[in-house]
């Protein structure tokens, strides 16, 4: 069983956690329905990876220094809303994840564990995407909470 339980915060965080799990449901009720029309999650990987090939394109600063981009990245609405720690180095930036909107709507709609895990694989695409963009870092997912986690690892490291 998935344990992610939130920490009360500020009603503007709690309104964007609002706003990313209404987007977290229309992902999942998007990928349901598509599953039930034939298609397999490879359609989803693939258009959340471009999404963060976006916005590595276009919304960081193009750096090679981890230190730069880590407010850009974990900035302060970000961390709070995710409760996250962040630890940042110039050769890497280790933020470990206490809570996941997503995962909280994708339960709420019913999504089974396994599927949280594989829709966990696909949104974290988004952060692979933009890692694709700077040369420079290497992005690794370690434990998630929708695989069962207390935490999720995200790791960001210079190459």
């Amino acid at each position: 069983m998935i344990k992610n339980v939130p920490e009360k915060k500020s009603e503007h965080i709690e309104d964007m956690r609002g706003a990313i799990e209404h987007r977290a449901s229309w992902m999942y009720l998007l990928i349901k329905e598509a599953k039930k029309r034939g298609l397999d999650y490879s359609f989803a990987h693939d258009a959340i990876k471009a999404c963060g090939c976006f916005h590595g394109d276009n919304k960081y600063t193009k750096t090679d220094d981890l230190t730069a981009f880590a407010p850009e990245f974990a900035n302060q609405n970000v961390v709070d809303i995710f409760q996250m720690d962040v630890t940042t180095t110039p050769e890497e930036m280790a933020i470990d994840f206490h809570y996941c909107p997503l995962v909280a709507a994708w339960k709420k709609l019913g999504a089974t564990d396994e599927e949280c895990a594989e829709l966990c694989q696909i949104a974290m695409d988004g952060d692979r995407g933009i890692a694709s963009t700077f040369p420079h870092f290497d992005f690794h997912l370690g434990k998630t909470i929708a695989a069962g986690d207390d935490i999720c690892e995200v790791r960001f490291k210079k190459v």
